[in-house]
């Protein structure tokens, strides 16, 4: 594997820390600016909708650019998102930075995939990618924990602070490591990136990620009151818990890689089957505390095997411009986030437990399952009729090539 993946990882850390940090800070920066830990919890919406909104926008408008001197851009800007944070004076500056720094994040990992393909061989494609979000998997076993102590005793705004220095590394590493010649803008443009968009195996390769994403986080949005309530754990060791679910994703994603090089679809139908199973027995698991500790664990594990796929697959779907599309993925995932954890919120809500967002977990797996099987028989479908049409084409082409 090129060293040029490490600067990728680094600036996939930084994002990943600053991401899942706000949550562990959300009572200290609720207690500086005077506002409710409701008021505070739209912080992590506002990076949210950053997310979403910049993955596909930055994409589209640097489409023309050289892929290395976009993910420089990216990262410059957040780091000034980062550094805007860290000075806001109020609520108000604070929500508008959060925005900020969620721009460039889903652009940086749709880039970056496309870049790291490029930088090996066709059959590491899926470890490429799978080592470039170890850095935020990482994040959330290091980068995450060291942050939100660093912000308990040194206050909330040091640690934007010390996930700008981060990202400064990040610029430093990917303008050295990077090579030029891997990395030169798209030959389609914008309006082939657009084009791109308007397959149908790209959206249901997005609709994938939105189902199966979705599983997971309809789980863990509320995985704290699993612990505590249900498996009887204090919550002074939640915290390292949330760790054993990092070091779960890390061993996920860097297996998911690694299988998917052997069998992209094989390795997405199992992870998303291993995904509904684990969500499936999560009622059972959290009775009592060593099993809670592994279902959590499995947890990680079973829903990080599928994301150096999906990104893959998003990616082959529009091989002539990926660009586009691989951030796509990235605004699905978040779409994922939000839409999940309030799936799972209607289930407590409804009075079913304080297990059951795990259920409903359990069942978009199972529609995610659903919808990679409607995409692999539009594939199969797709390619029947156009093997026939290749060999007819070529007959009379290859029979005057036989005269001459």
């Amino acid at each position: 594997m090129p060293l040029a993946l490490l600067a990728l990882a680094v600036g996939a850390f930084g994002i990943g820390t600053t991401e899942f940090v706000m949550m562990g800070l959300l009572p200290d920066v609720a207690d500086d600016l005077h506002i409710s830990i409701p008021a505070a919890g739209h912080l992590v919406s506002a990076y949210a909708l950053g997310v979403v909104i910049g993955a596909p926008l930055l994409a589209a408008v640097t489409a023309r650019m050289s892929r290395r001197t976009v993910l420089i851009a990216l990262m410059a800007l957040f780091v000034v998102g980062n550094a805007l944070s860290a000075f806001a004076p109020g609520n108000g500056s604070l929500l508008a930075a959060r925005f900020v720094s969620g721009l460039p994040h889903g652009a940086f990992f749709g880039v970056g995939a496309v870049v790291a393909t490029t930088m090996v061989a066709p059959e590491r494609k899926a470890r490429s990618v799978s080592l470039m979000f170890l850095g935020l998997t990482v994040a959330n076993v290091a980068g995450v924990p060291v942050a939100t102590l660093m912000g308990q005793h040194l206050g909330w705004r040091a640690t934007f602070l010390g996930v700008s220095v981060i990202g400064l590394v990040a610029i430093a590493s990917l303008a050295l490591l990077i090579p030029r010649d891997h990395t030169h803008a798209s030959a389609t443009g914008l309006r082939g990136e657009l084009a791109a968009l308007k397959s149908l195996p790209v959206w249901l390769a997005l609709g994938t990620t939105v189902a199966g994403f979705g599983a997971l986080f309809a789980a863990y949005s509320y995985v704290t009151p699993m612990l505590t309530d249900s498996a009887g754990f204090a919550e002074a060791n939640v915290t390292l818990l949330l760790a054993l679910f990092g070091v779960g994703s890390t061993a996920g994603n860097l297996l998911g890689g690694r299988l998917a090089d052997h069998s992209l679809r094989g390795t997405l139908f199992g992870g998303l089957a291993s995904l509904a199973v684990v969500l499936a027995f999560f009622p059972l698991l959290m009775r009592a505390e060593w099993s809670a500790a592994v279902a959590v664990t499995l947890l990680g594990m079973a829903a990080f095997v599928t994301g150096s796929p999906l990104q893959l697959m998003v990616m082959e779907k529009a091989a002539a411009a990926p660009s586009l599309a691989s951030s796509a993925n990235q605004a699905a995932f978040n779409l994922a986030n939000a839409g999940g954890a309030w799936i799972g919120g209607l289930a407590l809500a409804a009075g079913f437990g304080v297990t059951s967002p795990a259920l409903t977990g359990a069942a978009l797996a199972v529609l995610g399952l659903g919808v990679a099987g409607v995409a692999y028989a539009v594939d199969r479908r797709r390619e029947t009729p156009s093997a026939g049409r290749v060999v007819t084409s070529h007959l009379p082409e290859e029979s005057g090539a036989l005269h001459r």
